[in-house]
């Protein structure tokens, strides 16, 4: 089964796995699957925390 891909570059959709306008890969919209065992939570809540820190949000 496809699924609908966008393309982080010019954000058109397409079912490929590479853009048909710029030729760049095509990224999945789907989140990742939850689990309460998330290895890399850790990591994405530090990368956050620097978005937010940069930002000055915190």
């Amino acid at each position: 089964m496809k699924h609908i891909l966008k393309c982080p570059k010019c954000s058109k959709y397409t079912m490929g796995n590479e853009c048909t306008v710029c030729k760049v890969p095509a990224i999945d919209l789907k989140p990742p699957k939850y689990s309460p065992e998330d290895k890399y939570g850790k990591y994405r809540r530090e990368v956050k925390e620097e978005s937010r820190k940069e930002k000055d949000l915190i």
